[in-house]
């Protein structure tokens, strides 16, 4: 096991009608910018909640963040923070929301130059950064209890992360019942989205020898596939949506990285996708995972069929045999849940495979565990996801 060192501040406050204790977890006396998405929480009911739990507060709103956020809104939100000599930052939504609240929260006291410059060393240069919290909607990201973060910027075709302590949510409120009404392409989103991040920790290829954290991600893994296909089917059940937005959280809190190699080359090849082509986060993951996996048969077997064996089951037959087949049951896992795993699902050009490795090219870096991935493996990467 390799060394490691785990820091995990925030405060976890989960289940039902757990909303109406912002009151206690909120610094009091301090101005509060509440940042939301596109307005689903209006319909919904969780703006209503919160905003009774703010009743008496000083506080402004902030709504319209996109999915994948972008640039150049959030620094229109930096600027009110600015003016309003915003305290505190209240992210209420998924993923997005929150990933928006951490730029937010370190840009508003950028001084090197434009606030794009901290991404700058994966955000090593950020000093400070507004406290925030959060109320999640859409489980997914496991951004309410992470220092992670991911930008874009549209106008450059960029969608770049950064981690910094300094961003982790004081508090963040998990009430399962606030994601019934959610569509199902976004649950299937978060599902894909939560099994990705695991497997980026659980699948990198040279031998971890943490037999704790293989089995913590099977437990994240397997409780995925058992309970992600239930709300689904059935929206409002409540031990289901639990089940979910809990294992969420668990496959990205830092946990399972604890001593072990992590690749994310499949979150960087996506990223591309998603900034030249605006394919959901998950969508874009869904494609690439299955073709890096079989791209890098070789240099990720034993892990491969580690992976086939604990999750799936698969022990008998030829080795090449189980790593296929362990592909196959992931893809049709992930289509199962409403997410497609080709390119020409999604109807993209067919010169998407190389745009895609020229827009990492442009890095300069190579990426995955060991570095092994190149622009021209990036290209047959999704080329083997063609079709």
């Amino acid at each position: 096991m390799n060394n490691f060192e785990y820091y995990g501040p925030t405060r976890i406050v989960f289940g039902k009608d757990t909303i109406g204790r912002l009151p206690e977890l909120l610094p009091a006396d301090t101005r509060i910018l509440l940042l939301y998405g596109g307005g689903s929480i209006k319909r919904n009911g969780v703006h209503e909640q919160v905003g009774a739990a703010l009743a008496g507060r000083d506080f402004a709103e902030f709504g319209g963040i996109e999915p994948n956020p972008d640039y150049e809104t959030c620094l229109k939100a930096v600027a009110v923070a600015r003016e309003r000599e915003t305290g505190f930052l209240l992210a209420v939504g998924g993923g997005s929301v929150l990933d928006a609240a951490k730029f937010i929260a370190a840009a508003r006291y950028w001084t090197d130059g434009e606030p794009w410059n901290l991404f700058g060393n994966r955000g090593a240069g950020i000093r400070r950064a507004l406290p925030l919290g959060a109320v999640l909607t859409l489980p997914a990201t496991g951004s309410e209890m992470n220092k992670n973060a991911v930008i874009s910027r549209r106008a450059t075709h960029e969608k770049l992360a950064f981690v910094s302590p300094h961003v982790f949510p004081q508090f963040s409120i998990l009430d399962p019942a606030t994601t019934f009404s959610l569509p199902s392409r976004q649950i299937g989103n978060g599902i894909v989205d939560a099994f990705v991040h695991v497997v980026e920790q659980y699948m990198a290829a040279r031998d971890t020898s943490a037999p704790l954290q293989d089995r913590q991600a099977e437990a994240v893994l397997l409780t995925l596939l058992e309970e992600g296909p239930k709300t689904l089917a059935n929206p409002t059940d409540y031990d289901s949506r639990a089940n979910l937005m809990w294992a969420a959280t668990c496959a990205l809190n830092g946990t399972l990285a604890c001593g072990v190699p992590g690749d994310w080359a499949t979150h960087m090849i996506g990223h591309e996708l998603t900034a030249l082509y605006g394919l959901d986060h998950a969508q874009s993951l869904a494609v690439v995972l299955p073709g890096l996996w079989r791209h890098r048969r070789e240099t990720k077997r034993e892990r491969l069929l580690h992976y086939a064996a604990r999750v799936w089951g698969l022990t008998d037959g030829p080795e090449d045999e189980r790593i296929e087949q362990a592909i196959v049951r992931t893809e049709s896992f992930f289509r199962s849940v409403g997410v497609p795993t080709r390119l020409s699902d999604y109807k993209l050009p067919a010169d998407a495979p190389q745009r895609t490795a020229e827009n990492q090219a442009r890095r300069g870096v190579r990426i995955g565990e060991d570095q092994g991935i190149g622009t021209p493996d990036i290209e047959a990467i999704l080329a083997l996801q063609w079709r």
